[in-house]
């Protein structure tokens, strides 16, 4: 069969994501950090932009000639200010949740036009021709009204517990894998100073021998600070006890049952580490002085102060008044009047092109500012609506929800309310909530009836373990009979998760607890 080159002519359709809906998207899920971040980057970088409270209005002006000739061909006229020109984030967009308007305008879907990025190249014919030097844009330490220079700016970092361990790692391993396999390692060190990964998991995903992974994981347990990449409490401990040599083996008898230490239960520790009272008195002072969060000493993340997105309140009429919390949303306008100066100036093409883009990127950012803020309000009035019982009347009868039952109630998809969701929160008379609370999974109703979310169950196995008496100490099956009796059918061991997840102890230890509470009074 002869090999030879042609030339053919297919047919076929696929589905491009234009960066500006790609930008769009990330929008959408973006938080109000990582939104006025990405805001104050466009700021600086396109000179058409600016904040609504930084300067005047923009005043219409008509279009040039000049900027006609400029215009691919899409909507970048520097006269049109139908949208820009207003503070659209000052507009009034509460909404009733009884009356919620169906069209909001076009889902996140839709595309802008294209723009690109101008480089510096490009920038510099701009500022000359418009009569600005580059050192009016810089950011000097101290400007024209005189003010003193930012101090923070000078201010080091602070050193993360993963950078310390990192610059350890360096002065102590020096083969390339040995290195490989550390660096997974302390990237699986969450900020306790705890290993969250197994080595198997690692191994397995590095393509390396589990004995590798555990040779260096040793190397990590014996780096500042002392316990640092322990797997869990007990070998935490005992890490701190070997560098101070006194890990024995009744130390070690006493760390393999740190349960019975909690659960204050000296008796049989005593028997088993096989110790007078005097010694085993003084081998749990030394586990007091012992440090069981070794990584809390360095930094973290930057700590951020939540900023709701959307606050809710009472109507007279007892609806729920749903409405964007203007803090939480960068206000940018388009400077159509100094686009349309710019554009009756002379300049070459490279300008033109410049002052097009940047007035493209400046129209779409509004146009997305404002999609994503009523797509925001969109998805949380529907919220609010199908929750209306939980803030009513609390979370005992938060119902079950999912995000596909919102994107159908308000035509959109699963994937954007998803996104909408994520890294947003309520502020309500009930307290501040991520909008991802209200997603609960269902429980059914023993007769068939409606069935309830599981932050409401939770609920009421709290309230049946805080009406206990000493007499009267539930068991877990003792729960699973007083809720199949308000009609929730729940397997026993569910209620054992949901009693561990609210951190509340076993029958047994509620009955210690209660008896020394009694004897002590």
């Amino acid at each position: 069969m002869a090999l030879s080159t042609k030339l053919m002519l297919r047919q076929g359709q696929s589905l491009v994501m234009t960066p500006q809906l790609l930008q769009a998207i990330k929008l959408l899920q973006f938080s109000n950090v990582e939104l006025n971040a990405f805001v104050e980057e466009e700021l600086e970088r396109n000179p058409l932009l600016e904040r609504a409270d930084d300067g005047p209005d923009p005043v219409e002006a008509p279009p040039s000639r000049e900027a006609e000739d400029w215009n691919d061909g899409s909507d970048l006229d520097p006269g049109d200010t139908s949208r820009s020109e207003g503070d659209w984030a000052s507009e009034s967009l509460a909404i009733d949740t009884h009356s919620l308007e169906s069209d909001l305008g076009t889902e996140i879907g839709n595309t802008f036009d294209n723009d690109r990025a101008p480089t510096p190249a490009e920038q510099q014919p701009l500022l000359d021709a418009a009569g600005l030097s580059a050192t009016s844009w810089s950011g000097a330490t101290t400007g024209s009204d005189g003010e003193s220079p930012d101090l923070e700016a000078y201010v080091a970092a602070q050193i993360t517990l993963h950078d310390h361990l990192a610059e350890q790692l360096s002065l102590t391993i020096t083969d390339a894998i040995g290195r490989m396999i550390g660096h997974a390692l302390i990237d699986a060190v969450d900020d306790a100073g705890y290993l969250r990964e197994s080595p198997e998991e690692i191994a397995e995903r590095l393509g390396t021998s589990i004995e590798a992974v555990n040779q260096v994981l040793a190397r990590i347990q014996q780096f500042d600070p002392s316990g640092v990449g322990a797997r869990n409490l007990s070998e935490c401990l005992g890490i701190q006890l070997r560098e101070r040599n006194r890990l024995d083996p009744a130390m070690q008898i006493l760390l393999d049952n740190l349960p019975l230490l909690a659960k204050r239960d000296f008796v049989t520790l005593k028997k088993l580490c096989g110790v007078d009272d005097e010694d085993f008195a003084e081998m749990v002072s030394e586990i007091r002085h012992l440090d069981p969060k070794p990584g809390r000493a360095f930094g973290g993340g930057v700590i951020q102060t939540v900023v709701p997105d959307v606050t809710i309140r009472a109507a007279p009429d007892g609806s729920w008044h749903v409405e964007l919390n203007p803090e939480g949303l960068p206000r940018v306008l388009v400077n159509q009047t100094y686009a349309t100066r710019v554009s009756r100036m002379q300049g070459s093409a490279a300008d033109k092109s410049f002052v097009a883009n940047c007035l493209q990127s400046a129209n779409w950012l509004t146009k997305s500012l404002e999609q994503r803020a009523k797509t925001i309000l969109k998805v949380s009035a529907e919220i609010v609506k199908q929750q209306d019982m939980f803030f009513a009347q609390g979370v005992e009868h938060l119902r079950p929800l999912n995000l596909k039952t919102i994107a159908d109630a308000i035509g959109m998809h699963e994937s954007t309310v998803s996104r909408v969701t994520s890294n947003k929160y309520m502020a309500s008379p009930r307290g501040l909530f991520e909008l991802k609370y209200f997603f609960t999974a269902s429980i059914p109703a023993r007769s068939g009836g409606e069935s309830h979310s599981a932050e409401a169950v939770r609920f009421r196995i709290k309230q049946l373990i805080d009406a206990e008496t000493i007499n009267d100490i539930l068991s877990d099956d003792a729960i699973v009979v007083k809720l199949k009796e308000q009609n929730i059918d729940i397997a026993r061991r569910t209620v054992a998760k949901y009693r561990e997840s609210l951190r509340i102890p076993s029958s047994v230890e509620r009955r210690r607890e209660k008896m020394t509470m009694q004897h002590d009074g």
